[in-house]
């Protein structure tokens, strides 16, 4: 029985062969994407603003084509109107002379290959970063570097929050939201664990104020694309529309956002 079980995983083992699989994708048309998040960071006059917009591509495509020659402008309530002017052709708009002002409710207007695209927003407030706490012995391993945030949430307002959590020398930003539906009032943090963290990395922590409807965008967006998700029993990724509207052919829809938010920041270096 032994023989005849090595002779079988030595044929195995020479007729063993690798099948190249052709996957055939299927193409569509391209969508705009839009990516115009209006940042007010505190302590600053915030008339420096971008908005980037880039075109979908195929699954097995390696770069992101940028959306040229668009015509892109921010109105607020009082008619005012800023133009942003893309940089060369890059896809990359940009504005000077932005006026941001809390409560203020902002137009985005785009007019791209004769279709006209709107979105509409409320800039948000957000409460300052009141300190940062670190442990070394987080995570399941007990090898992760653990970063805690702390702010203190108003009382009696529904709040939520974004945090963002850059770490300048990877490049890396990972994301997380926030409501005060079980905190209200009281202090809290944003958290954050990495075990590829090393002391001296800096980072880059913000967090913005956003409405709820962008809260539940975003948070339906981070389930989605969560690399510790697999539970067979999930709701399967599905197309998650933002708040961007194609007023011209309502059946090409965009993808991306437009917030305005209100933006703390904090510089923390790992010990």
């Amino acid at each position: 029985m032994k023989k005849i079980f090595k002779i079988i995983l030595i044929c195995l083992t020479l007729y063993a062969c690798e099948d190249v699989i052709d996957v055939n994708v299927n193409n569509a048309e391209p969508r705009l994407v839009i990516d115009a998040s209006i940042h007010w960071l505190k302590n600053t006059n915030g008339n420096t603003q971008l908005i980037k917009l880039s075109l979908t591509a195929p699954y097995f495509n390696n770069d992101i084509p940028p959306a040229t020659g668009a015509s892109v402008s921010i109105s607020n309530s009082s008619s005012s109107v800023f133009n942003f002017i893309e940089e060369g052709n890059t896809g990359i708009y940009k504005n000077e002379n932005f006026v941001p002002a809390i409560g203020e409710t902002y137009t985005l207007n785009i007019l791209y290959n004769n279709e006209t695209y709107t979105g509409t927003e409320t800039m948000t407030p957000v409460v300052p970063i009141d300190f940062v706490e670190q442990k070394n012995d987080g995570g399941f391993t007990g090898e992760e570097i653990e970063i805690k945030a702390f702010y203190t949430d108003p009382e009696s307002i529904n709040n939520y929050y974004l945090f963002e959590f850059l770490v300048l020398a990877r490049n890396t930003s990972t994301l997380e939201v926030y409501d005060d539906e079980f905190t209200d009032g009281n202090q809290i943090f944003g958290f954050y664990s990495d075990e590829d963290l090393e002391s001296g990395d800096q980072l880059i922590i913000r967090n913005s104020g956003v409405s709820e409807r962008t809260y539940e965008f975003l948070n339906i967006l981070l389930q989605q694309t969560d690399e510790d998700s697999g539970d067979p029993f999930e709701t399967q990724p599905a197309t998650v529309r933002g708040n961007c509207i194609n007023q011209t052919n309502p059946d090409n829809f965009p993808l991306g956002y437009f917030r305005v938010s209100e933006t703390d920041a904090f510089t923390y270096v790992v010990e």
